[in-house]
């Protein structure tokens, strides 16, 4: 099979498309995708540049989120057959299956049941693929660790991004009001069709100013850093009393936390990739699950996807270079079986 594979952490010159064996299936939970296309994500630029999560990763194919149709099951599997369309985020951090490096940026890959969900019927498979892991750390952030309900001030940090716009939405669809931060005419006018109530322009507003002007001095309810270090502490001064504060990086260590116990802030960290990390079956099944809820809000037309570019399975290397240059609105996707087949 066709795979981007890394023999090492370094630059995107170490991105290779080399033909590897294609995987079977060992055990019973295991099932057997046929690849369509391939979410790219930060963490994968991340992993590339500086070290797989597992031991003796490489070489090792990255790419986390995946979309496609399953070709066989393990023994045990009931609720997949082959010809199903699945969508789901597992793989590329390093994980190893009979030897194999475990990744979406690949023709096959072998996926624990309890990942997979069925592909919403209204997506694409490249749309599907550039969904899973954004939808699940934005709902896991709002709601699994913010407790996000209806009526709540809601801030999201760089609302045009790929988790961010869609937190915008799911914010917005639970009945919360939301503001956001763009840099530019173009994104603000992004994130105002995603239905953001407050647009602040980071380059030229001090945003714990403007949220409290937005707040009426009260500060926001939920406040969804996914840039992390001086955008997360300057956040601090903006947040209500009693209320959550969560972030996908890691929390600074000038962080003033005496200012957040005097408020009463619940300070939260989100890493969808726990279950993937430590083999936590019923986290799998949560996700799985999660999936499958916006699956039927995307299906409804509550819900969308925005990619911002879409590119063949041998050029990740320029899919690793926009990421890395930070101007991306949305996601960017791989049609690991060719555009023209997967849209």
């Amino acid at each position: 099979m066709r795979a981007m594979s890394i023999d090492q952490e370094g630059g995107v010159e170490v991105l290779a498309l080399k033909n590897l064996d294609k995987p079977s299936i060992s055990e019973p939970n295991q099932v057997l995708v046929q690849i369509f296309a391939a979410g790219i994500n930060p963490i994968d630029t991340k992993l590339r540049a500086n070290s797989m999560f597992f031991p003796d990763a490489y070489p090792a194919v990255l790419g986390c989120d995946g979309a496609g149709v399953v070709e066989a099951v393990g023994s045990d599997v009931t609720e997949f057959s082959a010809g199903d369309p699945v969508y789901y985020c597992y793989g590329g951090l390093g994980q190893q299956h009979a030897g194999q490096s475990q990744g979406n940026y690949a023709e096959y890959i072998i996926v624990p049941a309890e990942f997979l969900a069925a592909k919403p019927e209204s997506l694409g498979y490249l749309q599907a693929a550039a969904s899973p892991l954004v939808l699940l750390t934005a709902w896991e952030a709002l709601f699994d660790r913010a407790g996000l309900q209806s009526g709540q001030k809601v801030f999201v940090h760089a609302g045009a991004g790929g988790v961010g716009h869609v937190a915008i939405q799911l914010a917005k669809i639970a009945g919360c009001d939301v503001a956001t931060t763009a840099s530019s005419a173009e994104k603000a006018a992004f994130v105002r069709e995603l239905g953001a109530d407050k647009v602040i322009d980071y380059t030229k507003e001090d945003v714990a100013e403007a949220l409290l002007a937005w707040t009426d001095g009260k500060g926001v309810n939920i406040a969804f850093d996914t840039v992390g270090g001086e955008a997360f502490t300057q956040l601090i001064p903006a947040m209500a009393h009693y209320s959550d504060l969560v972030s996908i990086l890691q929390v600074p260590d000038d962080v003033d936390w005496k200012a957040l116990r005097m408020k009463n802030v619940r300070v939260s960290q989100e890493l969808m990739l726990t279950p993937m990390l430590s083999d936590l079956k019923e986290g799998a099944a949560h996700h799985a699950a999660i999936l499958e809820q916006c699956g039927q809000l995307i299906d409804n037309e509550q819900l969308r996807i925005h990619i911002g570019k879409t590119l063949p399975l041998e050029d990740a290397a320029q899919a690793h270079q926009l990421i890395e240059e930070g101007h991306m609105q949305g996601k960017i996707v791989l049609a690991v079986a060719g555009e023209e087949e997967v849209s």
